[in-house]
């Protein structure tokens, strides 16, 4: 038996997608626990390119159960979009399941959380407008509705009745907004829920049955560690956590039962949205990287701030989630700069520091201090052996793990699932 959990190291959109693609070839199941349809993940096989948002990303192979967790919160008409995709494309979906312990986005998270955006001003966060934020607000304040509230209509509309009530008064007494319709809301989500139901099941029992027969189990994170709501660059951050311990709450996995922690890095740093990001190139260079890696944001379309690896951000990652392995992802982005850089500490107040600061004004003040290295100029994409990698990448390589304090097992060169370099087999 092997329990995998897989996390962004950096601000997301490191990658995880393709990796958990190609664990998941070996995986029993594959568990998403995290965040809702704010992350994408795009997965590239032999039946073509998918942006998956809900469903997790080893849904292409039929032996491996594809669970979302209960730390997941759904916008049923997203998901039912998205399984009617997958059908369409000719894949199975039968092996998908919906934790009846769930949350539940409905139409007012949606709107609220455009309208708070609104609110800030030049300070919003830059969430994706998809209601994620409002609905684990929802969920800590148990105003929340659930998957398992959807199985009967009667409870369903006894408790969309009772959250109902608040929410409007919200919309029309603070923000000047008309009310929702009460039976326009039901019979919406009502319809969502007998297209879902065959799909909502006790999936707690269902891990825990996996577990006891010894399988393989993928745990699938979404965003990144530097935008876990307590460690990472708050208030812009999003509204999960990220991290290994989240995946143990979004799951049901006892912690003690995950065997390897793997780190996704990708070879510079991106993120999207608003807050502080030391590294970025607002350059020729930075332009030069989003342009080359395509790094737009597979559920906005957003472009994607671009910059040097970060190895503050880089170790501070490995301190918190406990890597046993490294994913080193898009290397071959950097095949032909003349040279390449690595942030190995911040500026400060003319003091030189290698911790990632809590107070937020501090990180807007950071300024990069950055080791710089030879490009090595060469392609990389059909290279399958570390030690064949041009010498100045593999020095490059190398600095990395030392810094961040963690060893690359796959280093991913290009999207297939077969650009990688196998340095050592995870599962």
């Amino acid at each position: 038996m092997s329990v995998v959990a897989v996390i962004g190291a950096q601000w997301g959109d490191e990658g995880k997608g393709k990796i958990v693609d190609l664990l998941a070839e070996k995986a029993d199941a594959v568990i998403r626990y995290s965040g809702g349809d704010n992350a994408g993940h795009t997965v590239i096989n032999p039946k073509g390119e998918f942006k998956l948002h809900i469903v997790p990303s080893g849904i292409f192979y039929p032996h491996a159960a594809c669970i979302i967790g209960n730390g997941v919160v759904i916008n049923p008409r997203v998901l039912l979009f998205e399984m009617d995709s997958l059908i369409s494309s000719g894949v199975d979906i039968s092996n998908l399941h919906i934790s009846d312990r769930a949350h539940v986005i409905m139409p007012w998270h949606i709107l609220l959380d455009g309208l708070e955006e609104e609110t800030l001003g030049q300070g919003a966060i830059g969430t994706t407008k998809k209601g994620i934020g409002p609905a684990f607000a929802d969920k800590a304040a148990r105003k929340g509705i659930r998957t398992c509230d959807l199985l009967d209509p009667d409870k369903f509309k006894a408790r969309l009745a009772e959250v109902l009530s608040s929410k409007n008064d919200l919309l029309t007494k603070i923000y000047n907004r008309p009310p929702f319709e009460m039976e326009a809301v039901f019979s919406e989500y009502d319809g969502y829920a007998q297209r879902l139901k065959a799909f909502i099941k006790d999936t707690t029992s269902m891990i825990s049955d996996l577990l006891v027969k010894g399988s393989n189990i993928v745990l699938e994170g979404a965003q990144g560690t530097m935008l876990d709501t307590d460690f990472g660059s708050y208030p812009f951050v999003t509204s999960s956590s990220p991290l290994a311990a989240g995946a143990c709450l979004g799951s049901g996995i006892n912690p003690r039962k995950i065997d390897h922690v793997v780190g996704i890095f990708k070879a510079y740093t991106t993120r999207v949205g608003g807050g502080p990001m030391p590294t970025e190139l607002n350059d020729s260079v930075g332009q030069y990287i989003r342009e080359r890696a395509h790094e737009y944001g597979a559920t906005t379309g957003r472009a994607r701030r671009c910059g040097w690896f970060d190895a503050v951000v880089g170790r501070y990652s490995t301190g918190l989630n406990g890597f046993t392995s490294g994913i080193l992802t898009r290397l071959d982005v950097l095949d032909e700069l003349e040279t390449v850089k690595i942030c190995v500490g911040y500026k400060v107040d003319n003091k030189t520091v290698d911790r990632f600061p809590a107070d937020i004004s501090t990180l807007e003040n950071c300024q990069p201090v950055y080791e710089e290295f030879p490009g090595w100029k060469a392609p990389t994409s059909d290279i399958r052996e570390f030690k064949k990698l041009p010498p100045n990448a593999i020095r490059y390589v190398q600095r990395l793990e030392k810094l961040i304090g963690c060893r690359f097992h796959i280093i991913s060169i290009g999207p297939r699932r077969d650009q990688n370099i196998t340095i050592k087999k995870i599962i």
